[in-house]
């Protein structure tokens, strides 16, 4: 895992801004108990599993909005994140050689 590049005194103002802003966050991990509990999104209920995966597909979006923006600030420079367009067979060999792993 990489190591995060903020310092921790600045992890901890993060952490306590995102509190202040989120009082309904949880910062514990969920329980057995919690996945059959209902929870209320801008009015709308959920279950606890229904919310978990709105979260991810928000996160997800976000990915993607970045990864535009720096490909398209890059420009010519970009270097695909996974298999570049076109390049699926030169992948697929590689794979077949046992020089890479599809994971």
């Amino acid at each position: 895992m990489t190591p995060n590049p903020l310092p921790p005194d600045e992890l901890r103002k993060m952490d306590a801004w995102w509190r202040a802003a989120n009082p309904e966050s949880r910062s514990e991990p969920l329980s057995d108990a919690d996945l059959g509990r209902t929870v209320r999104i801008r009015g709308e209920a959920h279950s606890v599993m229904q919310a978990v995966n709105r979260q991810l597909a928000h996160y997800a979006a976000h990915c993607g909005q970045i990864i535009l923006l720096a490909k398209h600030f890059k420009g010519a420079e970009w270097k695909s994140l996974s298999i570049p367009k076109g390049r699926s067979s030169d992948f697929n060999k590689r794979v077949a050689a046992g020089e890479t792993s599809q994971r």
